[in-house]
């Protein structure tokens, strides 16, 4: 009976664990905190039953990716690469609106974020490049401009709708490139562009975004009816200059006096910064959350906060931790690797999950602006979680075939030791 649950759950033993806890604290806190989801619908059970569906499912997914051999992986690169372009493209046009972003697209009655599947294409894009273009001395320098080539537009057309999860890429690429070795020459340049480039979006997004969270910057309501007509070519690109630049003034307010705070317009700040605050070491228990009938997104973009209000710090120390020991694993397994592709393509995949995990968990405690990125393996969702769960997968994978290569130099440097003390023996 072992040996067959052995056969199943193969690989890594601890990233199986860490895979684990997150899937269980996920069901129990996403069914704590759905409560504005069921008093809408009417139905108690049936966003937990939803949700708990996607984690089986999967998990499923997580099995079948384990067994697809990792060179295998690079022969899907091509077709990855250009579904994740036509989709890119498509949610542009005709893909449907979620808080005021078109960011998902409805086939045959289900909806999935181009994204979260190009996030992973281009993780597996850049491995495939670094590894093919190493030399003695580190990546060669035309390395830089190909993932470059790849990488730029698939963040610019992120980027258009979800301007977090196009910075989360770039920055996961960034530090593949300086892990792969990439000329520090280079990536001293492309980091002085990207400060310019940092410094004129803010300005850009504060010169073209209304101020929405100031009444007396708000436009009268003759002015919100004639906007549309005035709108140039530029707020029509950057129609989400508004929330652009509405996070970036919340974010720079630093401390304010209680009795000056506006909860309803700072609400999913204020309340989890209410639910923190509220939780003490040991936490309020779960299931016993209280804000989480205040925050819109208390299931997804703010579920840390929840976690840490019924849990304590201890169970929000806990999460962070089971995150921290996936990104040491992935780097382990990376490091038992004979060749290069696999182990650019575990270290990718696990800063991929861990930055943007630091992302949300920064943003639930007030250490970063509000960005919308929910909690890898844990916050409610579709799509985000049944790729995450394939990037498990991808990563216990990889760690099968590191083990089995780091054992096989054993046995045949066993073999030669034998062979050795033989011919010692004949020549005695």
């Amino acid at each position: 009976m072992n040996k067959k649950i052995g056969n199943i759950f193969k690989g890594d033993k601890v990233i199986w664990m860490v895979f684990f806890f997150l899937c269980m604290i996920s069901i129990v806190e996403v069914f704590s905190a759905s409560s504005g989801l069921t008093y809408k619908s009417r139905n108690y059970i049936g966003p937990i039953i939803y949700h708990s569906g996607m984690i089986a499912f999967g998990v499923l997914v997580a099995v079948v990716t384990l067994n697809i051999p990792c060179r295998y992986f690079k022969l899907m690169t091509p077709f990855l690469m250009l579904i994740s372009g036509i989709t890119l493209l498509w949610v542009l046009v005709g893909g449907q609106t979620i808080n005021g972003a078109n960011r998902v697209i409805s086939l045959f009655g289900f909806t999935f974020q181009p994204s979260e599947i190009a996030k992973g294409t281009i993780v597996l894009a850049v491995a495939q490049i670094l590894s093919a273009m190493q030399r003695e001395n580190g990546a060669d320098r035309k390395a830089f401009k190909w993932i470059l080539w790849i990488t730029l537009p698939t963040c610019v057309l992120i980027g258009l709708e979800n301007l977090s999860t196009a910075a989360l890429l770039f920055a996961v690429v960034f530090i593949m490139m300086f892990i792969g070795l990439v000329p520090m020459r280079q990536l001293n340049k492309l980091a002085a562009i990207i400060v310019f480039l940092g410094v004129s979006a803010v300005s850009m997004v504060m010169i073209v975004g209304h101020d929405t969270t100031n009444e007396d910057a708000q436009l009268t309501k003759v002015e919100k009816a004639e906007q549309p007509k005035k709108k140039n070519k530029i707020e029509k690109l950057l129609h989400r200059a508004d929330t652009w630049k509405g996070r970036i003034l919340n974010f720079g307010k630093g401390d304010v006096a209680p009795e000056e705070y506006d909860l309803d317009k700072d609400a999913q700040v204020a309340h989890a910064n209410i639910a923190i605050v509220s939780s003490s070491i040991v936490g309020k228990g779960p299931g016993q959350s209280n804000e989480r009938d205040f925050l819109a997104q208390a299931f997804s973009d703010f579920i840390y906060a929840i976690i840490i209000e019924e849990l304590g710090l201890f169970g929000g120390a806990f999460v962070a931790f089971l995150y921290i020991v996936l990104l040491y694993r992935c780097a382990r397994i990376a490091s038992r690797c004979e060749n290069n592709f696999p182990a650019f393509l575990v270290m990718g995949l696990g800063l991929l999950l861990v930055i943007q995990a630091t992302f949300n968990m920064m943003v639930a405690v007030g250490l970063a602006p509000v960005t919308g990125q929910p909690l890898p393996l844990i916050s409610k969702g579709g799509t985000s979680t049944i790729i995450n769960c394939a990037y498990i997968g991808a990563i216990l994978s990889v760690s099968r075939s590191a083990k089995m290569k780091a054992i096989a130099p054993t046995a045949k440097q066993a073999k030669i030791k034998e062979t050795a003390e033989q011919n010692n023996d004949i020549t005695e």
